[in-house]
């Protein structure tokens, strides 16, 4: 085996060795900040799942270089860049992970995989509310792109309406006007008529008698006729 051969060799085994497996709930970080009096440690870290995990979960470090030498710590407070975890054995974990600022660590919480296992449950049972809710949408919307062609559909329909009304308006008017002017024809020849009979009357009258009383004083009884 040649020298450059026996080095790749080296390096693919190394790499091999110090692989970290890639799931959900692990995650890597630098540390940005120590505190030996409070066992603080402070993470600057920006993963996806940042928001799933929560105060109080329980949080695994370690080293790349010491994978098996791994130390507890639980979530004390968390920003949207920062993690601050709370060391129990602190002093055991800074010689076991050689921790000091600007260490990059690998993390990982069985906190952090039960809570993404309850926000996949939840999400599927978002997913089928949204296929249902996508499905009465469309329908929704299928039945509101209908209403312009209803509502002109209606108009028209009642426009032939009004035109119908409309002509038996008219008719019903113009009948009338005939029958008045019928009527009033019939009035003006009866009006004529009766004129003409009255007429004759007063021209045909047969008085009772020619005298007339003369009324040439206020005592009735010196009236007489001549």
């Amino acid at each position: 085996m040649g020298k450059c051969a026996f080095l790749l060799f080296i390096l693919l085994m190394g790499s091999t060795a110090f692989a970290v497996e890639d799931t959900e709930s692990t995650f890597g970080g630098r540390v940005s900040a120590l505190n030996q009096i409070g066992s603080l440690l402070r993470i600057k870290v920006d993963f996806k799942n940042m928001k799933f995990l929560n105060k109080r979960d329980k949080v695994e470090f370690w080293n790349e270089t010491s994978p098996d030498n791994r130390c507890a710590s639980y979530v004390v407070a968390k920003s949207s860049d920062y993690l601050l975890l709370k060391v129990p054995n602190y002093d055991l974990c800074v010689s076991r992970v050689h921790l000091t600022t600007g260490s990059y660590l690998y993390f990982e919480s069985v906190d952090l995989n039960k809570n993404l296992q309850i926000a996949k449950e939840l999400v599927n049972i978002l997913l089928k509310k949204q296929v249902a809710l996508t499905a009465r949408w469309q329908s929704n919307k299928r039945d509101l792109d209908t209403y312009p062609d209803k509502m002109e559909g209606v108009n028209k329909r009642y426009q032939v309406l009004r035109e119908k009304l409309e002509l038996e308006w008219r008719k019903e008017l113009s009948d009338l006007e005939v029958d008045k002017n019928q009527t009033l024809k019939i009035f003006q020849d009866t009006q004529a008529r009766l004129d003409d009979v009255n007429h004759k009357l007063e021209q045909y009258r047969v008085y009772d008698t020619n005298l007339e009383v003369d009324r040439w004083a206020l005592d009735k009884k010196l009236y007489y006729k001549k």
